[in-house]
């Protein structure tokens, strides 16, 4: 580190007409944007996003590690071979007697329209099982109509001519979807505007209102009333302010009861809450009152309210009362009370209270509660083990099934506090095995998903091989979950043995967990694991493989892996795999020439496959790689291309444009589809922002962020134009935009903040009046200033061989509660040296303790590059210790 200071030093001082820079070392390096690893770009300081590398020709070549060797290749072949002889068989009687030859000649006219026969009832049958999809477009109904007449046979008006019943069927299941569409959404309209009017005209305003308009109020609508009342009382300062609302709820809830609507716990419970919360006493009596009168069976669960109202106000004689009350019950039923003050203490953490209850009551009878489910967890918070025991003895003798009882458990041991997932899952074990049950396929799943959660793979899959030997019905759904942490938190490895329990266990995979496998040895680029699963796919016989062979066909193109490619575009004509428009994507991105470019496109067309965005944004972004643009350009005018997808296509054309410099273009683009009523995508936005260079372009970075919907891509874009304001010194408009980064996420911001800072330390002509118009402005939003930021502008003071800055920015350390270090001082120092202040920097290097090598190497390079009049004179105002020039040519 100190030896790239002394030839940067040194570097600077052989430049005669540029400033002294300091080292990168003095310099550091920004802390990277979180927002820069979701896009396909690097952030590198102080830029938010770096250009591609220019192409290359060169294939790679195959390493040991990505090499697939023969024998799987040989498998591979021998499983396609297999799979395309081996149809099912009701499948070739079907074909053998429709092309039978001594069938007449229109035996297959025969048989195709008995194809299409079935296939048009198809639609409307689906139509009938989802009623909630969207109808045809009236284009696409153009469409399917122009088509109805394939062998002169008019598939619906026949099918439905000669079969009333099926053209009955199909209106009625029209009329369901109409009216279930036209019910949800009409519901959710209404309720959001008798919201909207309940702020604006008041609750019981709103109410009058609708009712004159003929629409009845229901259960959903008063609850969206009532609430708004509670967020508003809430919202109150002082409780006086907030009885207004209170009442105004009441008589809301007045109108329920008079309506005959019932009022049930979702309703009058937040309710509750809030009047405990705040300790009004005589209004939660008023309102227990009432909801026990309008509704008897809520008289157990208020219960429950009015336990959490005695533990909020401290009433411990109330409190006793309540408890020694329920010596007296007897029936089961009566037990509803009980269980609702159980939960009570359990939720407040009175431990002892909720022993005393248990204590009192039959626990054989609280088994069958339906809040079993929370008193087990709060018991397992409480770490009442001996509780637990007897009310799970109390379930078995009353032959509650296995299920449950495993449910329980489970709550018991995941709520145990402060335990260590390892311990969690030998109690999960140990209660299982002492009541002699097995655990539920529920309960498995959850324990695996927090081991999955805890970064506990290897434990996750001990699991599963237990679940799997259980002998229950367990489905490749349940290994999602480690798949999912295994990708998420680096652990590739894990694959290898999670596949091998799969296949031990002869778990069924579908062709989506076939993929994902797939994609994790490749990324370990492990092509011979990925090539083994592949072959397990194909010998499976079941799925669709080309999306498989996608996987691995973009492996080696991430590793530059060309002649791996083409292998695996060898083992798919092998296999009888028809490539799809996916591969023609990842083959023409990935072209050596644009002869190859032409020569898949027309392929694509010669075998029929649908034109995709994915192949459109493909080309373009081939052809621009080459710098042909005039091609790029030309991909927009096919006709074929769908208009829903044709804004797309142009975001891509724009991104592509702005990122091999073409602005200009990429600008007339952009306006192009403005004009049109599209937007850009966020991708293309951020080429833009990242890639315009020339001056007066604020209002158009501005019009760029407006493009930017998701949070993420805005943050990025964002944080891209704050640096183009500081290149070209706009402080109003970085000050503003650094005010909305920290609305948006403070935390980030001090990233973009470093950047910033550092961008004024690369630039050419140091802006320093910038940077402390900046510096100042971070601290009135309340950031605090960072030592990366002070030392990026004080390193900016020494290439501007600025000292009274410099003193600024030293005082600023203090402010923000950073102490000096030993390269802060030598940066100082080298400030001051710079400027010509000799006396003033052999001062500051007194206060800089010379005992490291590294340190004394430092200051010689700096009075040589600073002091370079008079070497001799230089040497010999060493102090003690320094390096001698043997040393200093040693050091070199």
């Amino acid at each position: 580190m100190w030896k790239r200071l002394l030839e940067t030093t040194k570097q600077a001082a052989s430049s005669a007409s540029k400033p002294a820079i300091p080292a990168a070392a003095v310099a550091p390096k920004p802390a990277t944007s979180a927002s820069a690893s979701k896009g396909d770009t690097a952030v590198a300081a102080p830029k938010l996003c770096t250009r591609k590398r220019p192409f290359s020709g060169r294939r790679g070549a195959v390493t040991p590690g990505t090499a697939v060797t023969q024998a799987s290749l040989l498998r591979l072949k021998q499983a396609a071979a297999s799979k395309k002889t081996t149809l099912p068989s009701s499948l070739i009687q079907a074909h053998a007697d429709a092309l039978d030859e001594d069938d007449p000649p229109d035996a297959l006219t025969k048989a195709l329209m008995s194809v299409l026969d079935v296939q048009c009832s198809g639609p409307d049958d689906a139509e009938e099982a989802t009623p909630s999809e969207a109808p045809v477009d009236s284009e696409d109904a153009g469409e399917v109509a122009t088509s109805n007449k394939i062998l002169d046979f008019e598939w619906f008006k026949s099918a439905s001519s000669r079969d009333p019943l099926m053209h009955w069927r199909r209106e009625v299941a029209r009329e369901k979807k109409k009216q279930y569409i036209f019910k949800n959404v009409e519901s959710r309209r209404y309720t959001k505007l008798m919201r909207l009017c309940a702020n604006k005209l008041g609750t019981e305003s709103t109410i009058e209102f609708f009712g004159k308009l003929g629409r009845e109020t229901g259960v959903k609508e008063f609850n969206s009333l009532i609430k708004i009342c509670l967020d508003k009382a809430r919202a109150c300062k002082d409780v006086d302010s907030a009885v207004e609302y209170i009442y105004r709820a009441y008589r809301l809830f007045e109108t329920m009861r008079d309506k005959g609507l019932s009022i049930e716990q979702d309703v009058y419970g937040p309710f509750l809450l809030y009047l405990v919360d705040v300790g009004l006493l005589e209004e939660f009596e008023m309102f227990t009152a009432f909801f026990k009168d309008a509704n008897p069976q809520s008289f157990s669960r208020i219960a429950y309210y009015e336990m959490l109202l005695c533990i909020r106000v401290q009433d411990e004689e109330k409190i006793q009362e309540l408890c020694h009350s329920v010596e007296d019950y007897n029936e089961e039923a009566h037990y509803d009370i009980a269980e609702s003050y159980m939960l009570a203490f359990a939720e407040s953490g009175r431990k002892e209270d909720l022993i005393a209850l248990l204590d009192l009551l039959d626990l054989t009878k609280v088994s069958g509660s339906k809040y079993i489910s929370n008193i087990f967890k709060s018991l397992g918070r409480l770490e009442l083990e001996n509780y637990a025991d007897k009310l799970l003895q109390g379930m078995r003798s009353k032959g509650c099934s296995d299920g449950t009882i495993s449910s329980l458990i489970l709550g018991y041991a995941t709520n145990i506090p402060n335990i260590l997932v390892e311990e969690m899952l030998v109690a999960f074990r140990k209660w299982h095995e002492k009541f002699e049950v097995a655990p539920s396929i529920v309960a498995y799943n959850t324990i695996i998903s927090i081991f999955c959660n805890s970064s506990k793979i290897g434990l996750a899959l001990d699991v599963a091989d237990s679940m799997c030997k259980s002998g229950s019905n367990v489905t490749i759904e349940s290994f999602h979950p480690i798949i999912h942490a295994c990708e998420q938190g680096g652990e590739l490895h894990m694959v290898r043995p999670m596949y091998d329990l799969i296949r031990h266990h002869n778990l069924k995979l579908k062709s989506e967990t076939f993929r994902i496998m797939i994609s994790l040895f490749v990324k370990m680029k492990d092509f011979e694991g990925a090539y083994n699963i592949l072959t397990d796919a194909e010998e499976s016989g079941e799925i669709s493989t080309v999306s498989l062979y996608n996987v691995i066909m973009l492996g080696y193109y991430r590793e530059k892996n060309y002649s791996g490619a083409q292998m695996v575009m060898s083992q798919m004509q092998i296999a009888g795999v028809k490539p799809d428009s996916e591969t023609f994507s990842y083959l023409i991105l990935n072209c050596e020439s644009e002869e190859n470019i032409a020569k898949y496109h027309d392929q694509l067309r010669q075998d029929g496959i649908q034109m995709t965005k994915h192949i459109y944004v493909a080309l373009i972004n081939a052809y621009t790689r080459f710098g042909n643009f005039d091609m790029a350009k030309q991909v927009l005018l096919d006709k074929e291309i769908p208009s829903k997808f044709l804004s797309d296509i142009k975001s891509a054309l724009v991104g592509a444009l702005a990122s091999n410099g073409q602005i200009l273009d990429a600008l007339r683009m952009y306006d192009d589809i403005k004009q049109s009523g599209g937007s850009l995508e966020p991708k293309a936005a951020i080429a833009l922002i990242d890639h315009i260079r020339t001056e007066g372009e604020v209002d158009r970075m501005h019009q760029l962020l407006d493009e930017l919907n998701d949070s993420s891509s805005w943050f990025d874009g964002c944080g891209r134009a704050l640096l183009y304001c500081v290149q070209h010194n706009y402080p109003d408009a970085a000050i503003d935009l650094l005010k909305q980064l920290k609305e948006k996420d403070e935390m980030s911001t001090y990233m973009v903040v470093d950047q910033v800072f550092c961008q004024i330390w690369e630039m050419e002509i140091t802006n320093l009046d910038l940077g402390m118009v900046l510096l100042h402005a971070v601290k009135e939003l309340g950031l605090n200033v960072s030592r990366t930021s002070l030392d990026f502008l004080l390193s900016a003071c020494v290439k501007s061989k600025n000292s009274q800055r410099a003193q600024q920015i030293w005082s600023e350390y203090k402010s923000a509660g950073l102490p000096h270090n030993v390269l802060t001082s030598l940066r100082m120092y080298q400030a001051i040296l710079s400027s010509g202040g000799r006396k003033a920097a052999k001062k500051a290097l007194k206060k800089i303790s010379v005992k490291d090598a590294h340190v004394r190497y430092i200051i010689e390079a700096c009075r040589t590059t600073y002091c370079s009049k008079d070497l001799k004179r230089s040497a010999t105002v060493l102090p003690l210790g320094l390096v001698s020039k043997t040393e200093l040519v040693q050091n070199k």
